[in-house]
């Protein structure tokens, strides 16, 4: 995620003004697509009937602006995005090329609640709203619940953006200029090029073999998709998932995971749906510290298992007969690896160097709900954002709902929260409990892990 700097320029007058972008930071003509961008057209074309979109909702205090203000305060800020002023041209060897007709009027657009009851309504018709034809991304402005608040609603489709540059665009948009949180690896030297081509097949290797372990498992179809998105949220202190991890070695995506196990045990029991087996699909940004600001997809999927059916007796070691603390335990003995230099540098290196057809054969296999079934990303965001006088006072990440996979969470950190989000299909059963039974685990863990 990059460094952004406010620009210097003025900002549209509060009169509407026609919807323009600034002339200026037009990307060269010659810009190749990422063999992950061009997976993700490939899924779009072998799937049609499947929305190949992420995103995320920010939650704002104040009177909401008319459209047509907030079409040209977007063309305003786009000079600092201009891949979202781009299109993919070409064949096998597609390029991001300025595109000639684009139009924010086509990517920005409005959703008005019929009063305080239809605010869902309204929220979910952006969430399931299509793109329109040609468009890589769009932008819908929720309001009409209640006159000091609303929603921008921002989704693109994967092939143009992932996790860590959809951050990016959050903070040209909304931020006030506060550097990226995410973690890059040290920049390279060559004489360490023979361990890391080492570690990188290693790591190809480890996954691959665990994508085809699991080819004769058939996975339960637990509801028949009604092709509706649903989001559901919940947020803890972001301090306490911090504390936690801390207090045993870990992070606070290490306790958000074990949580989520915790809360899928308890979902699984209340839903009916039977779980022998969850394994999370982790985006891992794959940047090097030259590429803050980046073209499509720089990430790496990681298959994870989360220890959701965990014995309840007692046992030696860390964390005894807890059971919520032995979630914890065994998803840090995951993730204690995989934030180490050596693999980060790895997984930096198979984005990079891996030919295209490998890609796309490993990202549909760790995809597969043969595989995995539940998609688990987290964001650093910012401390605060803005859109002139009216303050973000919440965040909601929209993952990619995989189909077969059960639903996707993403966690958010926003000023002093942690916020989770949980994107599921409409037909998904006591969907609206998971953000609760999640905020319960983490309290469970916060518990458990107090000092006596």
């Amino acid at each position: 995620m990059p460094d952004l700097e406010q620009s210097t320029q003025s900002e549209p007058s509060g009169r509407s003004t026609p919807s323009a972008r600034p002339g200026q930071s037009i990307p060269s003509p010659r810009h190749p697509t990422h063999s992950v961008d061009r997976a993700f057209l490939n899924l779009e074309r072998r799937r049609p009937d499947v929305r190949w979109d992420a995103g995320g909702v920010a939650y704002l205090s104040g009177p909401p602006p008319a459209l047509a203000d907030l079409r040209a305060y977007v063309g305003f800020r786009l000079g600092l995005l201009p891949l979202l002023t781009s299109r993919v041209e070409g064949g096998r060897r597609s390029r991001w090329q300025p595109d000639a007709d684009f139009d924010v009027d086509r990517h920005v657009h409005e959703v008005v609640a019929d009063g305080p009851t239809a605010w869902d309504c309204a929220l979910h018709t952006a969430l399931n709203a299509p793109f329109e034809p040609g468009a890589y991304w769009g932008l819908w402005l929720v309001h009409g619940h209640e006159p000091d608040a609303y929603a921008v609603c921002y989704r693109f489709h994967h092939a143009c953006q992932d996790g860590s540059a959809a951050a990016m665009t959050f903070r040209a948009m909304l931020g006030e200029g506060e550097p990226s949180a995410r973690p890059v690896p040290g920049r390279s030297r060559r004489a360490g090029v023979p361990r890391r081509v080492g570690a990188a097949v290693g790591l190809a290797t480890k996954f691959v073999a665990r994508s085809l372990t699991v080819r004769g498992h058939r996975p339960h179809a637990a509801f028949t998709p009604s092709g509706e998105r649903r989001l559901w949220r919940g947020r803890v202190p972001a301090d306490t998932l911090r504390r936690i991890g801390g207090a045993r070695g870990g992070s606070a995506h290490d306790v958000h995971l074990a949580a989520l196990a915790g809360a899928l045990s308890v979902w699984s029991a209340r839903s009916g749906v039977p779980l022998p087996r969850v394994t999370a699909v982790l985006p891992v940004d794959a940047r090097r510290p030259d590429e803050d600001q980046t073209w499509g997809n720089r990430c790496f999927a990681l298959p994870l298992e989360l220890p959701v059916r965990v014995a309840s007796e007692t046992q030696d070691g860390p964390g005894g007969g807890d059971v919520s603390l032995r979630r914890l335990d065994h998803v840090m003995a995951t993730t204690r690896k995989l934030r180490g230099e050596t693999w980060r540098q790895a997984i930096q290196d198979l984005v990079r160097f891996m030919p295209g057809r490998p890609t796309e054969w490993y990202l549909r296999r760790v995809l597969s709900p043969r595989v995995t079934n539940v998609m688990a990303t987290s964001m650093p965001l910012a401390k605060k954002g803005s859109l002139g006088e009216t303050q973000v006072t919440g965040t909601a990440l929209l993952p990619l709902l995989v189909p077969g996979h059960l639903f996707g969470v993403g966690l958010s950190f926003f000023g002093d929260w942690a916020e989770v989000s949980f994107v599921t299909d409409r037909a998904l059963p006591l969907g609206e409990l998971l953000p609760e039974l999640w905020e319960r685990a983490v309290a469970e863990l916060e518990e458990s892990s107090a000092p006596v």
